[in-house]
């Protein structure tokens, strides 16, 4: 555990057009404003550069969207990461053997691709038609290790299982990033921060979610990005309705000294779960 650390971490809440290359040049400049307010750890959304495509169900062709990582938009972020020094995630369609996923590479301070995760679990829903856009993961619960702490993804979707959420605290996350697409009015009030503050609670790190936002197609984003600390308490909050760069500084002391860590992760018993 990084003991005595201090983080600053940046969330992108950024709206997109259905122009690749000019989400993309506005998503550097945004890095360029994060690293200048000196983030270390620097996070984008959900289809970081792209209009968000299951809004409608999938049609013929919509694979040439896609990316293999390494590929185009991964080099150039991993160039920007490597001239700023700072360890960037964001969020792609991506094509791997023939196959397509909702994947967050994840960049470190020198440019390296640490790794990526792919989105595990799938949701079919209004505005949501992601089962014609992606498969479900096959890499797991991602926690990798960056010059900015062991940062476990959760892509969206994925937040909603506690399974998933615990699996990254086992795996030893500090930090957990949630690339988001969270829509306006999509579930009650407070809903969505309340589940995070209680998966960091339960689990003893971080959470930051990343939001979406701006009026597309058939979903208006909310953005609303926020980060929560490792006892359930939501440290900082970016505007509603409107792009947003929210900036937080984590105090990787508190992990040490959070429920999680002290009591509940040490009194686990999960040699009798399913004796239950």
């Amino acid at each position: 555990m990084s003991e005595g650390k201090i983080l600053r971490i940046a969330l992108i809440q950024q709206s997109n057009t259905p122009d690749r290359n000019r989400n993309l040049a506005r998503g550097l400049e945004a890095l360029e404003r994060a690293a200048s307010a000196g983030a270390e750890l620097i996070v984008f959304p959900e289809l970081s550069f792209l209009p968000f495509l299951p809004q409608h169900p999938a049609s013929p062709g919509f694979e040439a969207l896609a990316e293999t990582v390494p590929g185009p938009t991964s080099e150039i972020i991993s160039r920007k990461a490597a001239e700023l020094r700072v360890v960037v995630i964001f969020n792609l369609l991506e094509r791997h053997q023939g196959k397509t996923f909702d994947c967050s590479p994840v960049i470190d301070s020198n440019g390296r691709l640490v790794g990526l995760n792919r989105m595990v679990h799938v949701m079919e829903a209004p505005g949501f038609h992601e089962k014609g856009y992606y498969h479900p993961g096959d890499l797991g619960a991602g926690v990798f290790e960056t010059s900015a702490g062991r940062i476990g993804v959760a892509i969206c979707y994925d937040r909603h299982f506690p399974e998933y959420m615990r699996a990254l605290t086992l795996k030893g996350a500090e930090v957990v990033v949630i690339p988001q697409a969270g829509a306006k009015g999509e579930w009650p009030a407070g809903l969505f921060e309340a589940e995070l503050r209680v998966a960091a609670f339960q689990n003893g790190y971080f959470c930051a979610l990343a939001n979406r936002v701006g009026k597309e197609e058939a979903v208006e984003f909310d953005g609303g990005s926020f980060v929560v600390d490792p006892s359930g308490q939501v440290m900082a909050r970016a505007s509603r309705g409107k792009e947003d760069l929210l900036v937080a500084e984590l105090d990787f002391s508190q992990l040490q000294h959070c429920p999680a860590r002290k009591h509940f992760l040490p009194d686990r018993r999960p040699e009798i779960y399913d004796r239950l």
